[in-house]
């Protein structure tokens, strides 16, 4: 069922932007860029080494990452912002985490902010990240699918030793 929804989502958003070449020629030729030179395809060297699927079930979750946003102003600390494909990509489905490097022995210490249709990092500071969300509501009563944005403070205990924090706090923002 999910390679269905996806390749009509998929379907949906192709046909969302069709005026894309209509808007290009809309901008004046003086400003628009010129053409990338593609590169020259490589030429082999050696012989081809066979690559087989990695069974791993890990691997499945890693490649469900579709969007990764690194934050730069943690210090010394490994912090990135991270959602993941699920659920309905028409209500939502963008299943959004904050994840803390711990050690090589701990791995990630991972936290689930959400799930949104998608997120804009509006600012960072130590301890803090400051989100846009946008995400999709559905009214119980009339079955009416809406949107909103919200806003929304993530913030957590910067330890002074540098470990992971233990939780996290989310709170709605103007």
């Amino acid at each position: 069922m999910k390679p269905v929804t996806f390749l009509v989502a998929l379907a949906g958003l192709a046909a969302c932007d069709a005026q894309v070449e209509t808007r290009k020629t809309a901008v004046p030729a003086a400003e628009q860029s010129a053409p990338t030179a593609a590169a020259a395809p490589l030429t082999a060297a050696g012989p081809a080494a066979i690559v087989q699927p990695d069974a791993d079930e890990g691997q499945q979750w890693a490649a469900a990452v579709v969007e990764l946003t690194p934050l730069t102003r943690q210090g010394d600390r490994t912090v990135k912002l991270f959602g993941t494909a699920g659920g309905d990509p028409a209500m939502n489905g963008l299943y959004t985490h904050i994840a803390f490097f711990d050690a090589p022995a701990e791995g990630w210490r991972v936290f689930r902010i959400g799930d949104f249709l998608d997120y804009r990092l509006l600012s960072e500071a130590p301890g803090r990240v400051d989100l846009e969300i946008d995400e999709s509501t559905m009214d119980e009563a009339s079955g009416n699918i809406g949107s909103r944005t919200l806003r929304v403070i993530v913030g957590w205990a910067v330890a002074t030793d540098g470990a992971a924090p233990a939780t996290v706090t989310v709170t709605p923002a103007q």
